[in-house]
């Protein structure tokens, strides 16, 4: 058996361990970089360690510092009124609107994963508050930050266009924008319906301190999708701020921890007859009523002065100055733990540490992967098929299953050489390759293994964490298994360029 070949079956068993025995996959996937890297490709401690994503893991613990202080001293709340005074008290608009402005914030060149840091958990924030499924406003923060991430300014796009260039292929701007675009807004759309997004509108205006409380069919959240549907009961298991849950990072449990105890507030928010902990849906009761905003919450005091502050010069530094979003983050928060201590106190505690390990174990491991060439071996493999249309078909799977763990641009940048021979022959159309290529290894960022999805999973406060784990893998598992076909089907087939 080939060494690439016992590196993907080892993946597979760390999956279903993970799965059946409720152990963090993080640090599994930690030891089966240990074993594969060192037993079957050779690796020393720093090959292995190659893969460690130091960046992704300072963003992960930076951006949830600092918006755990803002939790803790009330602006994010502060937040979440002025986004419904914004929208006239009209909760459904508030999913578009955190879409349109990730798309904005990439459009103009922000990176993916720092638009995505920036909004997340403001989005989240008040999807816990108005009972709102967290992987709905999760979904439409991530397809945003996709839909405008290949505009000709974007770095997506500069990316992909200038590996375009350099391979003499015919390309056009545009078109790639215009794909992206509409895919994932055809996706956000989909995606809005199945979480409860109509009965979101069906409740029309609500005042600031409203929620689902009193509605006893559960109008915010929708009924319960079927089985094997992508989308739990929107409104999920989070309560309203101001509940007993506990906080994003503190004590709800890890991503791939135990089922949640008897009385515990995660096992008290499902209803007798819920799903079972390793389903994909997320049924509970409605959450208890907010409190209608008090005067306090509505106040702008000065330590919320300061942490609006922060975050606008967060979003300052990442879009103007190219700077570090997670080292930015962890800067600012340390400032703001200096002047107000009793606020930030027990900030660290509620940092995702959890997810922090699941996510910088399981690309440790993808890491060595690479190092071992498993990845290139799979490319070329495909490559090799005397079938044009099915190589491109596989190719798009391909980039779609990897970026799902791994760098999505690395993986264009991996993928489109493999296809230059077909492309030049003329058998495919380059332009539509490429935007298959593109959208089908980017709208996969959902995924709680990938950047975007951590963030998401990371950011979202007063859930059950284990279940809006398995919510994110399951859902980013239909778009991987959906959307290349679709994106093949209407780009490659019909030969674009």
């Amino acid at each position: 058996m080939s060494p690439e070949l016992i590196s993907i079956l080892v993946l597979v068993v760390v999956f279903v361990i993970a799965t059946t025995r409720s152990v963090n996959m993080g640090a599994l996937a930690f030891a089966a970089a240990f074993a594969v890297g060192g037993l079957v490709a050779d690796l020393d401690a720093d090959g292995i360690f190659a893969g460690f994503p130091g960046d992704l893991f300072v963003v992960l613990v930076g951006v949830t510092y600092l918006f755990a202080i803002a939790r803790a001293n009330g602006t994010t709340d502060w937040l979440v009124h002025a986004a419904v005074r914004l929208v006239r008290g009209r909760v459904a608009l508030i999913p578009w609107v955190m879409f349109a402005l990730t798309g904005a914030l990439t459009a103009i060149g922000a990176v993916s994963p720092a638009a995505v840091a920036i909004v997340a958990p403001i989005a989240l924030s008040f999807a816990a508050r108005y009972g709102i499924s967290p992987l709905l406003m999760g979904a439409m923060v991530v397809h945003g930050a996709q839909a405008g991430g290949f505009s000709p300014i974007s770095i997506y796009g500069s990316i992909v266009n200038g590996i375009v260039e350099r391979e003499k292929l015919p390309g056009n701007e545009v078109v790639l924008f215009l794909a992206s675009l509409a895919a994932n807004l055809v996706i956000a759309a989909v995606v809005f319906v199945l979480c409860g997004g109509l009965k979101l509108w069906a409740r029309g205006a609500v005042t600031e301190g409203d929620s689902t409380a009193g509605d006893p069919t559960g109008a915010a959240g929708g009924s319960a999708p079927a089985a094997g549907s992508p989308a739990p009961a929107a409104g999920g298991s989070a309560p309203a701020a101001g509940g007993s849950a506990p906080s994003a990072g503190s004590s709800a449990p890890a991503a791939s921890s135990s089922v949640p105890a008897a009385g515990s507030p995660a096992a008290e928010a499902a209803p007798v007859g819920a799903a079972a902990p390793g389903s994909a849906q997320l049924q509970t009761r409605p959450a208890p009523a907010a409190p209608t905003a008090s005067p306090e919450e509505a106040r702008l005091t000065p330590a919320r002065s300061a942490t609006l502050a922060s975050l606008l010069a967060l979003v300052v530094a990442v879009l103007v100055f190219d700077l570090d979003a997670g080292l930015t983050a962890i800067t600012l928060a340390v400032l703001l733990s200096t002047a107000w201590p009793e606020d930030s106190r027990k900030a660290t505690g509620q940092i995702a540490w959890p997810t922090v390990l699941l996510i910088c174990g399981v690309l440790t491991y993808v890491g060595v992967l690479d190092e071992m060439g498993t990845i290139t071996w799979a490319g070329e493999g495909v490559g090799g098929i005397g079938v044009p249309l099915l190589a491109a078909l596989l190719l798009c799977y391909i980039g779609a299953l990897v970026s799902a763990f791994a760098s999505s641009v690395g993986i264009m940048g991996a993928l489109i050489p493999l296809a230059v021979p077909f492309l030049e022959r003329g058998e495919i159309g380059a332009i539509g390759m490429i935007a298959a290529l593109a959208v089908s290894a980017t709208v996969v960022d959902v995924s709680p293994f990938s950047t975007n999805g951590a963030l998401v999973l990371a950011a979202a406060p007063d859930v059950d964490r284990e279940r809006f784990f398995r919510q994110l893998m399951v859902y980013g598992g239909i778009v991987v298994a959906v959307v290349p076909a679709a994106a093949w089907l209407v780009m490659v087939v019909p030969g674009w360029g």
